[in-house]
Protein backbone atom coordinates (compact mmCIF):
# COMPACT_ATOMS: atom_id res chain seq x y z
CA UNK A 1 0.00 0.00 0.00
CA UNK A 2 1.44 3.27 -0.88
CA UNK A 3 -0.03 5.91 1.94
CA UNK A 4 0.22 9.86 1.94
CA UNK A 5 0.33 11.56 5.03
CA UNK A 6 1.95 15.17 6.50
CA UNK A 7 2.44 16.71 10.13
CA UNK A 8 2.54 20.11 10.74
CA UNK A 9 3.25 22.13 13.69
CA UNK A 10 0.85 24.34 15.18
CA UNK A 11 1.96 28.18 15.87
CA UNK A 12 0.80 31.20 17.73
CA UNK A 13 -2.20 32.90 17.45
CA UNK A 14 -0.78 35.90 16.93
CA UNK A 15 0.48 34.45 13.55
CA UNK A 16 -3.00 32.76 12.37
CA UNK A 17 -3.12 34.29 9.41
CA UNK A 18 0.57 33.02 8.72
CA UNK A 19 -0.47 29.66 9.86
CA UNK A 20 -3.67 29.62 7.12
CA UNK A 21 -1.34 30.49 4.39
CA UNK A 22 0.81 27.67 4.94
CA UNK A 23 -1.88 25.35 5.59
CA UNK A 24 -3.63 25.91 2.19
CA UNK A 25 -0.02 25.20 0.76
CA UNK A 26 0.18 22.07 2.55
CA UNK A 27 -3.59 21.58 1.06
CA UNK A 28 -2.78 22.43 -2.29
CA UNK A 29 0.33 20.27 -2.20
CA UNK A 30 -1.78 17.34 -1.04
CA UNK A 31 -4.67 17.78 -4.05
CA UNK A 32 -2.19 18.57 -6.41
CA UNK A 33 1.33 17.39 -5.99
CA UNK A 34 4.69 19.05 -4.52
CA UNK A 35 5.93 21.32 -7.21
CA UNK A 36 9.40 20.28 -8.89
CA UNK A 37 11.26 23.17 -9.84
CA UNK A 38 12.26 22.48 -13.90
CA UNK A 39 16.03 22.57 -14.30
CA UNK A 40 16.82 22.08 -10.29
CA UNK A 41 16.34 23.88 -6.94
CA UNK A 42 19.13 26.09 -7.69
CA UNK A 43 16.77 28.25 -10.34
CA UNK A 44 14.46 29.12 -7.28
CA UNK A 45 17.18 30.16 -5.69
CA UNK A 46 18.38 32.26 -8.53
CA UNK A 47 15.19 33.64 -9.13
CA UNK A 48 14.74 35.08 -5.99
CA UNK A 49 18.50 37.07 -6.01
CA UNK A 50 17.16 38.48 -9.10
CA UNK A 51 14.13 40.05 -7.72
CA UNK A 52 16.81 40.95 -5.00
CA UNK A 53 18.87 42.81 -7.11
CA UNK A 54 15.90 44.45 -9.37
CA UNK A 55 15.10 46.09 -6.00
CA UNK A 56 18.94 47.32 -5.14
CA UNK A 57 20.24 44.27 -3.00
CA UNK A 58 23.25 42.04 -3.16
CA UNK A 59 23.88 38.21 -2.27
CA UNK A 60 27.69 37.74 -1.02
CA UNK A 61 29.02 34.20 -1.05
CA UNK A 62 32.35 32.74 -0.30
CA UNK A 63 32.56 34.61 2.84
CA UNK A 64 31.28 33.22 6.41
CA UNK A 65 30.53 34.65 9.01
CA UNK A 66 31.85 34.13 12.85
CA UNK A 67 30.98 36.49 14.47
CA UNK A 68 28.22 39.48 13.77
CA UNK A 69 30.85 42.26 14.78
CA UNK A 70 32.54 40.81 10.78
CA UNK A 71 29.06 42.33 8.99
CA UNK A 72 29.32 46.12 8.73
CA UNK A 73 27.28 48.24 10.76
CA UNK A 74 22.91 48.53 9.52
CA UNK A 75 19.74 48.83 10.99
CA UNK A 76 18.46 45.59 10.85
CA UNK A 77 20.10 42.23 10.94
CA UNK A 78 18.06 39.06 10.32
CA UNK A 79 19.66 35.78 10.76
CA UNK A 80 18.50 32.83 9.04
CA UNK A 81 19.77 30.54 11.58
CA UNK A 82 18.78 28.35 14.33
CA UNK A 83 18.80 29.35 18.01
CA UNK A 84 22.41 27.76 18.96
CA UNK A 85 23.83 29.75 15.73
CA UNK A 86 22.03 32.83 17.03
CA UNK A 87 24.04 32.60 20.34
CA UNK A 88 27.09 31.76 18.38
CA UNK A 89 27.29 34.64 15.82
CA UNK A 90 26.16 37.05 18.67
CA UNK A 91 27.76 35.93 21.51
CA UNK A 92 28.14 38.30 24.45
CA UNK A 93 25.41 40.89 22.48
CA UNK A 94 22.43 38.52 24.21
CA UNK A 95 22.07 39.13 27.89
CA UNK A 96 22.60 35.99 29.93
CA UNK A 97 19.04 35.39 30.41
CA UNK A 98 18.31 35.04 26.46
CA UNK A 99 20.82 32.89 25.75
CA UNK A 100 19.48 30.52 28.86
CA UNK A 101 16.45 30.59 27.22
CA UNK A 102 17.62 29.71 23.72
CA UNK A 103 19.57 26.88 25.44
CA UNK A 104 16.05 25.13 26.27
CA UNK A 105 15.22 25.05 22.74
CA UNK A 106 14.43 21.29 21.70
CA UNK A 107 15.29 19.77 18.42
CA UNK A 108 13.56 16.52 16.99
CA UNK A 109 14.45 13.71 15.09
CA UNK A 110 17.36 13.71 12.49
CA UNK A 111 16.29 12.17 8.87
CA UNK A 112 19.32 9.84 6.34
CA UNK A 113 18.82 11.06 3.22
CA UNK A 114 19.53 9.54 -0.05
CA UNK A 115 19.96 10.14 -3.45
CA UNK A 116 19.99 7.46 -6.63
CA UNK A 117 21.23 7.53 -10.47
CA UNK A 118 18.73 5.04 -11.97
CA UNK A 119 18.96 3.28 -15.58
CA UNK A 120 15.36 3.69 -15.84
CA UNK A 121 12.51 4.83 -14.29
CA UNK A 122 11.25 3.05 -10.40
CA UNK A 123 9.32 0.37 -11.36
CA UNK A 124 6.30 1.27 -8.97
CA UNK A 125 3.19 -1.80 -8.95
CA UNK A 126 1.35 0.87 -8.46
CA UNK A 127 0.10 2.85 -12.09
CA UNK A 128 0.03 6.54 -10.40
CA UNK A 129 2.86 6.22 -8.71
CA UNK A 130 5.10 6.17 -11.87
CA UNK A 131 3.71 9.40 -12.66
CA UNK A 132 3.91 11.40 -9.15
CA UNK A 133 6.72 13.37 -8.30
CA UNK A 134 6.31 13.09 -5.10
CA UNK A 135 5.28 9.80 -3.16
CA UNK A 136 4.83 9.20 0.94
CA UNK A 137 5.42 5.49 1.15
CA UNK A 138 4.14 3.41 3.51
CA UNK A 139 2.44 0.65 5.01
CA UNK A 140 -0.36 0.90 6.97
CA UNK A 141 -1.70 4.39 8.89
CA UNK A 142 -0.10 2.20 11.93
CA UNK A 143 2.71 1.04 10.33
CA UNK A 144 3.52 4.41 9.31
CA UNK A 145 2.93 5.70 12.77
CA UNK A 146 4.84 3.56 14.43
CA UNK A 147 8.12 4.46 12.40
CA UNK A 148 7.54 7.95 13.51
CA UNK A 149 6.82 7.34 17.00
CA UNK A 150 10.36 5.26 17.13
CA UNK A 151 12.52 7.35 15.72
CA UNK A 152 10.97 10.64 18.39
CA UNK A 153 11.60 7.50 20.94
CA UNK A 154 15.19 7.19 19.86
CA UNK A 155 14.67 3.82 18.00
CA UNK A 156 15.65 2.76 14.56
CA UNK A 157 12.70 1.77 12.51
CA UNK A 158 12.95 -1.21 10.24
CA UNK A 159 10.11 -0.07 8.10
CA UNK A 160 10.67 3.74 7.57
CA UNK A 161 8.14 5.65 7.25
CA UNK A 162 10.04 7.21 3.47
CA UNK A 163 9.04 10.49 1.80
CA UNK A 164 10.57 10.08 -1.85
CA UNK A 165 10.87 12.46 -4.85
CA UNK A 166 11.54 11.46 -8.55
CA UNK A 167 11.98 14.75 -9.83
CA UNK A 168 13.09 13.52 -13.31
CA UNK A 169 9.56 12.09 -13.93
CA UNK A 170 8.58 15.84 -14.57
CA UNK A 171 11.80 17.42 -15.20
CA UNK A 172 13.98 15.33 -18.00
CA UNK A 173 16.37 17.88 -17.57
CA UNK A 174 17.55 16.81 -14.14
CA UNK A 175 19.27 13.28 -15.60
CA UNK A 176 20.95 12.06 -18.66
CA UNK A 177 18.61 10.99 -22.01
CA UNK A 178 16.72 7.65 -20.73
CA UNK A 179 17.72 7.95 -17.03
CA UNK A 180 16.43 9.14 -14.24
CA UNK A 181 17.41 10.50 -10.55
CA UNK A 182 15.53 9.98 -7.04
CA UNK A 183 16.05 11.52 -4.08
CA UNK A 184 14.14 9.97 -0.20
CA UNK A 185 14.98 10.53 3.47
CA UNK A 186 13.37 8.75 6.40
CA UNK A 187 13.42 9.75 10.09
CA UNK A 188 15.75 8.39 12.47
CA UNK A 189 16.75 9.25 16.20
CA UNK A 190 18.14 12.81 16.61
CA UNK A 191 22.11 12.31 15.82
CA UNK A 192 21.38 8.79 14.88
CA UNK A 193 24.55 7.17 13.13
CA UNK A 194 22.70 4.03 11.86
CA UNK A 195 22.88 3.45 8.35
CA UNK A 196 19.83 3.35 6.63
CA UNK A 197 20.62 2.44 2.81
CA UNK A 198 19.12 -0.99 3.24
CA UNK A 199 15.68 -0.45 4.88
CA UNK A 200 14.97 2.81 2.60
CA UNK A 201 15.75 0.22 -0.18
CA UNK A 202 14.26 -2.34 0.92
CA UNK A 203 10.88 -0.32 1.75
CA UNK A 204 10.86 0.78 -1.90
CA UNK A 205 12.05 -2.38 -3.10
CA UNK A 206 8.86 -3.75 -1.34
CA UNK A 207 6.60 -1.62 -3.20
CA UNK A 208 8.23 -1.57 -6.60
CA UNK A 209 9.81 -4.95 -7.25
CA UNK A 210 13.00 -4.80 -9.32
CA UNK A 211 14.29 -1.11 -7.80
CA UNK A 212 17.71 -2.11 -6.63
CA UNK A 213 18.34 -3.63 -10.59
CA UNK A 214 17.63 0.22 -12.16
CA UNK A 215 20.59 2.05 -9.51
CA UNK A 216 23.95 2.98 -10.98
CA UNK A 217 25.17 4.87 -8.53
CA UNK A 218 23.78 6.25 -4.62
CA UNK A 219 24.92 8.27 -2.26
CA UNK A 220 23.81 8.86 1.82
CA UNK A 221 24.17 10.77 4.48
CA UNK A 222 22.97 10.88 7.35
CA UNK A 223 22.64 13.18 10.79
CA UNK A 224 26.52 13.85 11.39
CA UNK A 225 26.79 14.21 7.84
CA UNK A 226 23.88 16.84 7.46
CA UNK A 227 25.09 19.30 10.69
CA UNK A 228 28.54 19.03 9.30
CA UNK A 229 27.21 20.75 6.00
CA UNK A 230 24.81 23.19 7.53
CA UNK A 231 25.85 23.92 11.22
CA UNK A 232 21.52 24.50 11.33
CA UNK A 233 20.52 21.14 11.24
CA UNK A 234 21.26 20.43 14.33
CA UNK A 235 21.08 16.44 15.14
CA UNK A 236 20.19 16.00 11.30
CA UNK A 237 16.79 18.07 12.36
CA UNK A 238 15.76 19.22 8.76
CA UNK A 239 12.50 21.22 10.27
CA UNK A 240 14.94 23.88 12.74
CA UNK A 241 13.22 22.39 16.14
CA UNK A 242 10.41 19.78 17.35
CA UNK A 243 7.02 21.07 16.61
CA UNK A 244 5.12 19.66 19.44
CA UNK A 245 2.49 21.13 22.03
CA UNK A 246 5.74 21.82 24.01
CA UNK A 247 7.44 24.09 21.76
CA UNK A 248 4.13 25.65 20.57
CA UNK A 249 4.51 29.11 22.17
CA UNK A 250 8.14 28.95 22.24
CA UNK A 251 9.49 28.96 19.13
CA UNK A 252 12.42 29.70 19.63
CA UNK A 253 10.63 31.15 22.93
CA UNK A 254 8.07 32.86 24.21
CA UNK A 255 6.54 36.04 23.67
CA UNK A 256 4.38 38.49 21.35
CA UNK A 257 7.38 39.23 18.59
CA UNK A 258 9.62 35.68 19.00
CA UNK A 259 11.22 36.88 15.91
CA UNK A 260 12.78 40.20 17.67
CA UNK A 261 15.60 39.56 20.04
CA UNK A 262 16.66 41.97 22.93
CA UNK A 263 19.46 43.54 20.99
CA UNK A 264 17.92 46.42 19.16
CA UNK A 265 17.90 45.40 15.34
CA UNK A 266 18.71 41.86 15.58
CA UNK A 267 16.17 39.48 14.37
CA UNK A 268 15.97 35.59 14.14
CA UNK A 269 14.00 34.46 10.42
CA UNK A 270 14.85 30.72 10.41
CA UNK A 271 11.96 27.68 10.71
CA UNK A 272 12.63 28.25 14.40
CA UNK A 273 10.39 30.61 14.52
CA UNK A 274 6.32 31.11 13.38
CA UNK A 275 5.44 29.30 11.35
CA UNK A 276 8.05 26.84 11.25
CA UNK A 277 9.18 24.40 8.99
CA UNK A 278 7.98 25.01 4.85
CA UNK A 279 8.93 26.73 1.66
CA UNK A 280 7.13 29.60 2.32
CA UNK A 281 9.25 32.30 3.37
CA UNK A 282 7.15 33.46 6.06
CA UNK A 283 9.20 33.09 8.94
CA UNK A 284 11.44 35.83 6.87
CA UNK A 285 8.53 37.81 6.29
CA UNK A 286 7.10 37.90 9.72
CA UNK A 287 10.65 38.84 10.75
CA UNK A 288 10.96 41.76 8.10
CA UNK A 289 7.75 43.19 9.32
CA UNK A 290 9.40 43.57 12.84
CA UNK A 291 12.19 45.22 11.61
CA UNK A 292 10.59 47.92 9.24
CA UNK A 293 7.98 48.50 12.21
CA UNK A 294 11.18 49.57 14.19
CA UNK A 295 11.86 52.14 11.83
CA UNK A 296 8.75 53.88 11.86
Amino acid sequence: MIAGVAAHGVVPLEYAGTSGFFLGLAIAAHATGWPVARGGSQRVAAALVSCLRMLGGDVVSGSPIERLDQLPPARAILCDVGPRELMRLAGARLPAAYRSRLQAYRYGPGVFKMDWALSEPVPWRAAGCRRAGTIHLGGTLTEIADSERASWNGSVPDRPYVLLVQPSICDPSRAPAGMHTLWAYCHVPHGSPADMTDRIERQIERFAPGFRECIVARHAMGPADMQRRNRNLVGGDIGGGASDLAQLFRRPVAGLHPHATPVPGLYICSASTPPGIGVHGMCGHNAAVLALRART
